[in-house]
């Protein structure tokens, strides 16, 4: 049976230092330093957030104000069909966006269902597969290079492709579509690529252990727990190409009638349309028009125009939150 020497232990106790406590206590004349540095710190992060803001409110001011003098529910069910310098026409109101809405929306949609898919893809392989391999720094090279492309040059892009397979002249909505998903596909790529990179290998892990083959577990774990912020990173693809102008101009083209064909004839979008009233500048009046005819009429449609696609954006980036915040939830249970 072990004794214990309790004679040990006292000199052992006697060896320990005293620690002094009061030494960490910061002094009074330190702590004056400490709150006068962290209320300057708090002075400069409040100016330098007001003076950012500064910019967007003033936009966001300056469109409100002059676009909601044309927005009205005869602007946002008409189209430009009959409308004649800054004569009204003969149903009433001087013109209206429902044709670039509806052109907006498709091109829009077009360009996700091409992009989201091949973002997300690619993502997958570099992330699952290729890792860090001498095939997936080229397509991370790559990728980095087609952020940095011009969209103008996107839309050179899809009128040489879609002239050499349907021919010289070929403008529909579905060349705009794919012009977009050009300056969607990088933004989806590198967003997917940083969601699925901080998915904790423990899950996959604890998923193959149970063995469950690769694939289901990419799909049905991987995926899953990064859907969120693949859903955020394709909201702000959007938001970055929806208000494009040249690509789509050079692709899509501009008509003032409405056309819901997403694969046949010209469409028209908001940000054309903006472009294109904004070229006008001013109507012409008749000198016997009287007070129906307006000569700043352009000007007027340009700004709603803008209000309109600002919502757009506003609405779509709202329901990207909502889709996340619902697919957090369900990852969650």
């Amino acid at each position: 049976m072990t004794t214990i020497d309790h004679g040990a232990l006292l000199d052992t106790q006697h060896m320990i230092p005293d620690i002094d406590i009061d030494a960490f206590k910061t002094s009074r004349s330190t702590a004056k330093a400490r709150a006068r540095k962290d209320q300057i710190m708090r002075v400069l992060f409040t100016a330098t957030f007001a003076v950012a803001t500064i910019p967007l409110v003033s936009l966001l001011w300056t469109t409100v104000a002059n676009g909601a003098k044309r927005l009205n529910v005869g602007f946002l069910t008409h189209n430009m069909t009959g409308v004649i310098g800054g004569n009204p026409t003969a149903v009433g109101g001087y013109g209206g966006v429902l044709h670039a809405i509806i052109g907006t929306l498709e091109i829009t949609l077009g360009a996700m269902a091409i992009s989201i898919p091949i973002g997300v893809m690619c993502a997958v392989y570099l992330i699952e597969y290729a890792k860090d391999g001498r095939l997936a720094k080229t397509i991370r090279l790559l990728v980095d290079v087609m952020s940095g492309i011009p969209s103008i040059v996107a839309g050179l892009f899809a009128l040489s492709l879609f002239a050499i397979v349907c021919g010289p002249g070929t403008f529909n909505g579905f060349e705009g579509s794919v012009a977009l998903a050009l300056l969607m596909l990088p933004t989806v790529c590198k967003s997917s690529e940083e969601m699925l990179r901080i998915v904790p290998n423990e899950l996959r892990e604890a998923s193959l252990a149970l063995g469950v083959t690769k694939q289901r577990t990419i799909t049905k774990v991987v995926l899953r727990t990064a859907l969120p912020g693949i859903v955020s990173g394709s909201i702000l693809a959007v938001a970055r190409v929806i208000g494009e102008t040249a690509p789509l101009l050079m692709t899509a083209g501009y008509i003032v009638s409405t056309n819901v064909n997403l694969f046949s004839g010209q469409m028209t979008t908001l940000p054309v349309y903006v472009y294109q009233e904004y070229s006008k500048l001013t109507a012409n009046c008749p000198p016997n028009a009287g007070a129906s005819c307006v000569t700043t009429i352009p000007m007027e449609r340009a700004w709603s125009a803008a209000l309109v696609l600002i919502v757009i954006v506003l609405v779509l980036n709202l329901i990207g939150r909502l889709v996340a915040k619902i697919c957090s939830v369900s990852t969650e249970r």
